[in-house]
């Protein structure tokens, strides 16, 4: 079945040329490279590393980088729409690209000194580097504060000891950007690999993001030099990239949910119950109508956020209400098409499934539903409730 993009509204007549050419060309990378090989991906848990050199060529690997360190040098509206795209083919597909963007390059870039942005930055925009970053600890998540990783000085550099969960290409990555505890103060270090005590095991036996490396990050003595020190202290550091990541989270959601929706009206037009099309029957049409509502409004969210970004006038509290919102649309978006879908719907085929599952890891991290209820709480009514 071809895909049918899904703009009620006509977005698409606000964009610049330059941004609909780069929706035009990844949603065309993503209908004739992701697609047909993500299904078997996810159910043999294998990343496609075939798709990284596709991806550099297109800019995917450095969106909003200035082309001067080898990125695209594109706005945060192109950033988004490209993440939109590329969630219609697989939550991991988008994960990787986001890490690689907001989690790596985005700290390099505003927090390193000029020879690590030189070393780094044009590898990561090309795929010839492939980076993580390291917050979550096994026992502190949603509360980055308490993490237990901690730094030392010693001469010439520092000694970093503790472990990360839960970080996506970990066992890939040539360097991570590692947050832990120096005096007692969140410092973040470019951890790269093959560091004496540092190892990333892969994590087996997800049912979500299958087609993602997901890995643990240990430091055991692991002596970092003294240039790979990130210059920025506090949580600060990694929640501005955490903001970064929930950005393009709130557009990928809204692809995943296009995906399943044109593939619900595709599948209700063909599909022939009772001597007609499912499609004429009220139910069904109230689920698709359902569902082009909250896509829509999704939609509408998501581009007068990157808008605002591009302005530099969006605040972090906008980033966690379009992330909570279009996460738990798309979640829902997915059930809704599988009731449609019939029993076809658990079929690896039809994506439904694959889609619902990704997004139960999506709505988890960066912030899990409950982390960012609270943040807007807080923002309405000035009293923090985190405790």
């Amino acid at each position: 079945m071809s895909y049918n993009a899904v703009d009620y509204f006509n977005i698409e007549e606000l964009l610049s040329e330059e941004e609909r050419l780069i929706m035009y060309s990844v949603r065309e990378f993503v209908e004739n490279e992701v697609i047909p090989i993500i299904g078997e991906h996810y159910l043999n848990a294998t990343f496609p590393m075939e798709l990284i050199p596709k991806m550099s060529e297109l800019g995917l690997l450095g969106i909003t980088l200035p082309t001067g360190y080898g990125g695209a040098g594109a706005n945060y509206t192109s950033y988004g729409l490209a993440m939109m795209e590329l969630e219609r083919g697989d939550s991991a597909i988008r994960s990787f690209a986001s890490v690689q963007n907001s989690l790596v390059i985005y700290p390099i870039l505003n927090y390193c000194s000029e020879e690590q942005k030189k070393k780094w930055l044009p590898k990561l925009a090309s795929g010839e580097a492939i980076g993580c970053f390291g917050l979550t600890e096994p026992d502190y998540g949603s509360n980055p504060s308490g993490m237990l990783t901690n730094a030392k000085k010693i001469d010439g550099g520092y000694l970093l000891n503790g472990a990360k969960m839960w970080i996506t290409n970990g066992t890939l990555a040539d360097v991570a950007v590692v947050w832990a505890k120096l005096d007692g103060v969140i410092q973040g270090f470019l951890v790269e690999k093959g560091t004496k005590g540092f190892s990333a095991p892969e994590m087996k036996g997800k049912l979500s993001l299958r087609a993602s490396v997901t890995s643990e990050l240990i430091f055991e003595d692991c002596e970092i030099p003294e240039d790979n020190l990130i210059d920025i202290k506090g949580l600060k550091g990694p929640l501005s990239c955490l903001t970064q990541a929930r950005y393009g989270i709130s557009w990928g959601a809204i692809g995943a949910a296009m995906a399943v929706y044109d593939s619900s009206v595709q599948y209700a037009k063909s599909r022939i119950q009772f001597g007609k099309p499912i499609a004429s029957f009220q139910l069904v049409q109230e689920k698709l109508v359902w569902m082009l509502n909250e896509i829509t409004k999704a939609q509408l969210i998501a581009y007068r956020l990157g808008r605002l970004k591009d302005e530099g006038k969006d605040r972090f509290q906008q980033t966690s209400l379009a992330k909570r919102n279009n996460v738990d649309m798309a979640l829902t978006s997915c059930r809704v098409a599988r009731e449609i879908h019939g029993a076809n719907g658990i079929l690896y085929e039809y994506h439904i499934m694959r889609h619902a599952a990704n997004l139960e890891s999506v709505k988890t991290y960066e912030g899990t539903d409950d982390i960012h209820t609270l943040i807007l709480g807080e923002d309405i009514t000035g009293i923090p409730a985190f405790e």
